[in-house]
């Protein structure tokens, strides 16, 4: 067995290979960049390395750099993560050749299933079915959209070197299809420093399901079952579980088979992936290998039982499998989501910045039999940049069946307290809530049918509304009496707390009566209704568990002016004020915000790519004024009407923060 592993990453799965580490008395090496010299795994490492800039796209830099570290702390091994380095061949070779070894499969490998074109050809080969499409290179867009043309629209275009959804663009037409490739090439050049680009079939009504497969040294390869993997944005994962709730037996079984064939095809040996389109009908297609451990690897370990990362480190010592495919047995349901640096409200557009408040929900075992996991990198205070992916963390949940898995998750997505920057919470918590996700019935197009418009907060019914009217009104209560009991206060000074009050949810506004139970307190309604309420909510509290009638659950209360909040997907600020106050609100005027029609405002933190257009140009609807890169991302940003470009704020290169002028409109 190993001694000591470098671990060639950084973040939630740095941290999450040294844990195994650990486990196993095995001393781990972190590195890191000038972006964070002060991250989670770097304390949590016995040792670190400095590393150098934190740009993404110097892989001959990064390796060279990676070998010195390996050579000065002496490390025996290197675990390359997920990203970066995990899939370039020349970096397991370079280790091979200084006798280091490599927690992955061989070189030979991961250029064979690295290149999607190359990949395709080899799982035809071994019988694996694949979609139909143009394997061979395309050199511009006239070609692409001539290749889509013959294809059939609509097409996926890909980055041969892609992973992780960068360099995909679907193409509904010959205009998409010219601009998809630009985009596509663009960003692989960046994120992987390989423009080549192919294009497939699009198959309509997909799921991306995926099968994970183990091998040794010894031609021994097991499959451990399969993960849904179709809540998606922008061809990113965002929710995922093992098993798929579409996937029977059979089909099971014959995925796995075939994943078996493709590994056993290139001699696989350590963890890997390989990725299926199905369609409504159980066809299946091959999409990809992944020759590394995948970000949602999580869920295959907890119904399963298998800890992957301690698998992959035995492998590559040397060791044989420890069970055959007889052993794997898939025990209950585990759901995963993933907390992105993003903002929900702006179309998901990435967020930057410190976490102010970082509390996950305690990890282990929860009294109605479910698990919560929690795999990060961050803590209080983290600093989110821009110079990586915004994934914050994994929450995961399992229970004995797929409804208690996605309950329990929606309860520990309620616990999580994440504050300081835009994220997905309230998204991830509207899915776990939604009737299509619950009922299984997904895709990969899932968030673009449901969230057509992107994502505004869920809209509360009008018992949601009654119920959180009387939370704030509980909450209010017990603020009151404890100003009462302040000490100092005068005796015919001291206040009296009035029991009648006004609570307002956007334009709603309900009367209320409130007065003191035994174990909390009741809250009546104008029309007589009573609801109880109790809590162990204290101020100060950002979370209060909160029992209303017969209903347990957890509220964030964080104060907001008059007002609290309650986030479960939807984001309320429920405002208390006695009715003399509440009538005078009622006519106070409203703001208005600042005119902002002329201005084409950066829609995220980011660097300026491009300028499309110059000073003076008429420009039309949806023509391209300017691409921004954030987060390894390219986003590009189109007029919404015909105008006159007046100005130009902003030049190529530029680093600008969200809502800065990029260009002005006459």
């Amino acid at each position: 067995m190993f001694k000591k592993i470098l671990i060639a990453n950084r973040g939630e799965i740095a941290c999450r290979v040294i844990k195994t580490a650990q486990r196993l008395g095995i001393a781990t090496v972190a590195v890191y960049s000038d972006a964070d010299p002060d991250a989670l795994h770097v304390r949590q490492a016995d040792e670190a390395v400095q590393i150098g800039p934190a740009a993404s796209a110097q892989p001959d830099l990064r390796i060279a750099n990676i070998l010195d570290a390996v050579s000065a702390t002496g490390a025996d091994a290197v675990h390359p993560g997920y990203g970066f380095l995990s899939e370039n061949s020349n970096f397991a070779e370079a280790l091979r050749a200084k006798g280091i070894a490599f927690i992955g499969p061989s070189p030979v490998a991961i250029e064979a299933m690295g290149d999607k074109i190359t990949s395709k050809k080899i799982a035809a080969s071994a019988g694996v079915s694949t979609v139909p499409g143009h394997m061979a290179l395309i050199e511009d867009a006239e070609e692409a959209v001539r290749i889509a043309a013959e294809i059939g629209f609509p097409v996926m275009i890909k980055a041969s070197a892609g992973s992780g959804g960068k360099g995909m663009r679907i193409a509904w037409n010959e205009v998409e299809a010219r601009e998809g490739f630009h985009s596509s090439r663009n960003e692989a050049k960046n994120a992987f420093g390989d423009d080549r680009i192919f294009i497939e079939k699009f198959v309509t009504e997909p799921r991306h399901i995926e099968i994970q497969v183990l091998g040794d040294q010894y031609g021994n390869i097991v499959y451990l079952g399969e993960r849904e993997c179709s809540i998606q944005r922008r061809n990113q994962k965002i929710i995922e579980e093992a098993p798929s709730p579409f996937i029977d037996e059979a089909t099971r079984h014959a995925m796995g088979k075939q994943a078996v064939a493709l590994a056993k095809a290139v001699g696989y040996h350590s963890a890997g992936t390989v990725e299926f389109i199905v369609d409504r009908d159980r066809s299946f297609y091959f999409l990809e290998m992944n020759t590394r451990l995948q970000v949602e690897h999580p869920v295959t370990e907890l119904v399963t039982g298998i800890d992957l990362v301690e698998e992959m480190i035995r492998i590559a010592a040397g060791e044989k499998l420890r069970f055959g495919q007889k052993d794997v047995r898939l025990n209950g349901w585990a759901v995963e989501s993933r907390l992105y640096a993003e903002d929900p409200y702006r179309n998901f557009l990435p967020s930057i910045g410190r976490l102010t408040r970082y509390r996950p929900p305690a990890e282990g075992a929860c009294a109605d039999g479910s698990l919560i996991r929690n795999d990060t990198g961050v803590v209080e205070g983290t600093e989110i940049s821009m110079h990586y992916d915004p994934m914050i963390a994994k929450l995961c949940a399992w229970a004995p069946d797929r409804l208690g898995a996605i309950n329990s998750m929606a309860a520990a997505l309620d616990d999580f307290e994440l504050e300081g920057i835009g994220n997905n919470l309230p998204f991830l918590a509207a899915v776990m809530d939604h009737p299509r996700f619950r009922e299984g019935r997904l895709s990969t197009a899932f968030i673009a049918e449901e969230f057509p418009d992107g994502f505004a907060g869920v809209i509360p019914t009008d018992a949601d509304e009654r119920k959180l009217a009387a939370i704030a009104a509980h909450i209010n209560w017990k603020l009151q009496h404890r100003n009462v009991l302040i000490s100092g206060a005068m005796d015919n000074h001291r206040r009296k707390v009035s029991r009648d009050w006004i609570v307002t949810l956007g334009s709603h506004a309900f009367a209320i009566a409130v007065r003191d139970e035994e174990d909390g307190t009741a809250v009546s309604f104008g029309d007589g209704s009573v609801l109880s309420v109790a809590s162990d909510w204290l101020p100060g509290r950002h979370i209060a568990r909160i029992r209303i009638g017969a209903e347990t659950t957890s509220i964030k209360t964080s104060r907001s002016g008059s007002g609290y909040r309650r986030w479960r997907g939807m984001d309320v600020v429920a405002h208390v004020r006695s009715p003399p106050i509440a009538e005078l609100a009622r006519l106070m005027p409203k703001k208005q915000p600042p005119d902002t029609s002329k201005l084409l405002l950066c829609p995220m933190p980011g660097v300026v790519t491009a300028i499309a257009v110059s000073e003076g140009e008429s420009v039309e609807a949806g023509q391209v004024l300017a691409t921004v890169e954030a987060m390894k991302m390219e986003n590009v940003l189109r007029a919404e009407r015909r105008a006159v470009v007046k100005r130009i704020d902003a030049k190529a290169g530029a680093s600008l923060a969200v809502d800065e002028p990029i260009l002005e409109f006459e």
